[in-house]
């Protein structure tokens, strides 16, 4: 059995595990689609983007071109810079959470662009309870949640039995798994049982509530 109150690292995904994301997400991709002239009109066909890598869900999805799929990213982000990255919200008790937390040493890691997840962090002002803050790059590098996690670890030079990944999307726990961590997935976010329990969570949490039970 996994004792997640022993672990002394928490690892957290921003989307859809401390914030709900999806407005900023959404807009901001119906805004660099419409430069394509593709246009969409429910933004709720949107959400399924909200965890993958942007640069290959793109390129696979929309057929785009390595130039495009760059052209892709800058519209996303001139709107998302300006606007999307304000247009979230936290989830419900993540606040509490952290700071019943504060003996434990957290850290972000998320495929968000960590300037953009920065800014994130101190607009809730909930950059305080973070140690570290691991993202891409802008130019694509640390592109996958493998990579993100891996630079985590590495920088801040955690033995991998001493930390658990915690995040709602299979890209999450797969990460987690390649790096020989432990994995709790949220099913409050955008990933449900069955794609967290297949990619190999070793405990599922249904609310914070009960995010908070495994923890503390």
């Amino acid at each position: 059995m996994v004792f997640m109150k022993d672990k002394e690292f928490i690892l957290f995904d921003l989307d859809g595990t401390i914030i709900e994301p999806k407005e900023g997400i959404t807009k901001s991709i119906a805004y660099a689609l419409d430069s394509f002239n593709i246009h969409i009109d429910d933004l709720n066909s949107l959400c399924k983007y909200i965890g993958p890598p942007f640069r290959e869900i793109f390129m696979q999805d929309y057929c785009f071109s390595e130039e495009e799929v760059e052209v892709f990213l800058n519209k996303y982000r001139e709107r998302f810079s300006r606007l999307g990255v304000y247009e979230n919200t936290l989830y419900p008790g993540i606040e509490d959470l952290l700071k019943s937390l504060k003996d434990k040493k957290m850290m972000i890691a998320t495929s968000k662009p960590t300037v953009f997840a920065k800014t994130i962090l101190e607009y809730h002002n909930i950059g305080k309870y973070f140690s570290f803050v691991g993202g891409c790059e802008l130019d694509g590098i640390r592109s996958n949640k493998e990579e993100v996690i891996q630079y985590v670890l590495e920088v801040n030079n955690i033995s991998p039995n001493k930390a658990v990944m915690i995040g709602d999307r299979k890209y999450d726990i797969f990460g987690a798994r390649q790096n020989q961590i432990d994995s709790i997935g949220v099913l409050y976010g955008y990933g449900d049982f069955d794609e967290l329990k297949n990619a190999g969570a070793n405990l599922l949490a249904k609310t914070v509530e009960e995010l908070f039970k495994i923890l503390i």
